[in-house]
């Protein structure tokens, strides 16, 4: 007697058909469509035996039914992107979603590099210095009204000379009598200390820190010999070619402030009315 050879879900002979083994027990091929076969995200319906099934992301297509969801090209064996679950070509993606050169206009395409600056999109071949058309690329660039600029460019075109060095301030600097400055070209004419942020003053011209000035140029209080600088308001007595500081100006033998007082000279000395009585 012949063996059985039955599906093995609804026990139809299978002898002279075509069948579907699946986990070692043959199927009829209806039986296997109603209870393995997937179905087509597309049109619904199921994804038969003799038709090719198009997978991604665990959803199924028909390959008739792969196709871009916006120009219904087919996708099958070409590059296609996915937005909000619908499958798109690469050039409807582009022109729907993807950013556009601000130099070119064009389209910049997935995967190809693009360069970034304040909400703008560049082609990395479109990003070039505004004044020698060189791609910027990673390197140092200055945005100028509207255009890029590389460092060197800049610099040539825009950038401040130092009156001192005659190089470029790219950044800071300091302005003397209308004149650019780099900040550490800006210094004492006697001790080379920076006088950028300090207080200092000038002469013929040049700049001297407070120190150096008086050393060099302000008179000397006959008083306590140190330097009568006159500056921010500093308040002195002069006589007789000779200066001191308001708190220096004293008697000699009672130390009394003369400062508005009346007094009497003795050769380098200066006293009160009262102590100068016996002169």
């Amino acid at each position: 007697m012949t063996e059985r050879f039955d599906c093995h879900h609804c026990n139809e002979s299978l002898f002279g058909k075509k069948y579907i083994l699946r986990e070692e027990n043959p199927h009829c091929v209806a039986c296997f469509e109603e209870l393995y076969a997937n179905t087509c995200e597309e049109c619904g319906q199921p994804i038969g035996c003799d038709c090719k099934d198009l997978s991604y992301k665990e959803r199924h297509w028909h390959e008739g039914c792969f196709h871009c969801s916006q120009c219904k090209s087919s996708l099958v064996d070409k590059p296609f992107a996915a937005k909000e679950e619908q499958l798109l070509c690469t050039d409807c993606y582009s022109n729907e979603y993807s950013s556009k050169c601000q130099e070119c206009k064009k389209t910049i395409m997935p995967g190809t590099r693009k360069m970034e600056y304040k909400g703008s999109s560049w082609h990395e071949t479109c990003f070039i210095c505004h004044r020698c058309q060189q791609p910027i690329g990673t390197k140092s660039f200055i945005p100028k009204d509207n255009e890029n600029f590389c460092v060197p460019c800049y610099e040539k075109q825009y950038a401040l000379q130092c009156v001192q060095c005659k190089k470029p301030i790219t950044m800071g600097g300091v302005t003397y009598r209308d004149q650019p400055w780099h900040k550490e070209c800006f210094v004492c004419t006697a001790c080379k200390k920076q006088l950028s942020g300090q207080r200092f003053t000038a002469r013929d011209e040049f700049a001297y820190c407070l120190t150096c000035f008086c050393d060099l140029y302000a008179k000397k209080c006959a008083g306590c010999t140190n330097p009568i600088s006159g500056l921010g308001g500093t308040k002195y007595i002069s006589f007789e070619e000779r200066q001191w500081h308001n708190d220096c100006f004293n008697c000699k033998k009672c130390s009394l402030s003369l400062v508005g007082r009346g007094f009497l000279t003795e050769r380098d000395d200066i006293l009160c009315p009262d102590c100068g009585k016996d002169i």
